[in-house]
């Protein structure tokens, strides 16, 4: 495996949540890998996918899980690579059941947790791609190169009554 970053997600239903990671990911030109591992249905292959992720290169692992959403934690206690957890919006209880199992990690097992849906897969796969650039001079520049572009988007159109394309 040639990437550096896995997305992992607990369902294929996870995905239209999980591809914002994917989007920034690519935008910012970080190969990664995208596969569904469940804690529940397919745990033997959690764990080898979580023992390996070393030796297969990888150096940052986001998880996205709904409900019970045990994926990113069962993943963190079999690697000590960075796990980025985003709680998928669940209908029962909107995301909060799984923000809340996400985030309640127990001392000693560390999980990076994220906002609920869209948002936290975004900031994940930014995230994801800013702790890379530590070691990653042109993934540095082009992290740069988005956020000045994202606060220059804002300045050109101050005032919300107006379109973007209009100034």
């Amino acid at each position: 495996m040639t990437a550096k970053v896995a997305i992992v997600m607990g369902s294929a239903s996870d995905w239209p949540t999980m591809q914002e990671a994917s989007n920034i990911l690519e935008q910012l030109g970080v190969e990664h890998h995208v596969e569904v591992v469940s804690a529940h249905r397919t745990p033997d292959k959690m764990f080898d996918f979580a023992a390996q992720a070393v030796d297969n290169g990888l150096e940052v692992i986001i998880a996205g899980a709904g409900g019970a959403a045990h994926l990113p934690g069962m993943i963190a206690s079999k690697t000590r690579l960075p796990v980025l957890g985003v709680p998928v919006q669940s209908r029962a209880l909107s995301g909060q059941d799984s923000l809340l199992s996400i985030v309640q990690m127990p001392k000693g097992i560390a999980v990076g947790t994220l906002a609920i849906g869209t948002a936290g897969a975004f900031n994940a796969g930014l995230l994801a791609a800013q702790i890379l650039s530590n070691h990653d001079p042109k993934l540095a520049a082009a992290i740069d190169t988005f956020r000045s572009e994202q606060t220059q988007k804002i300045l050109n159109a101050p005032d919300p009554r107006v379109s973007e394309g209009s100034n």
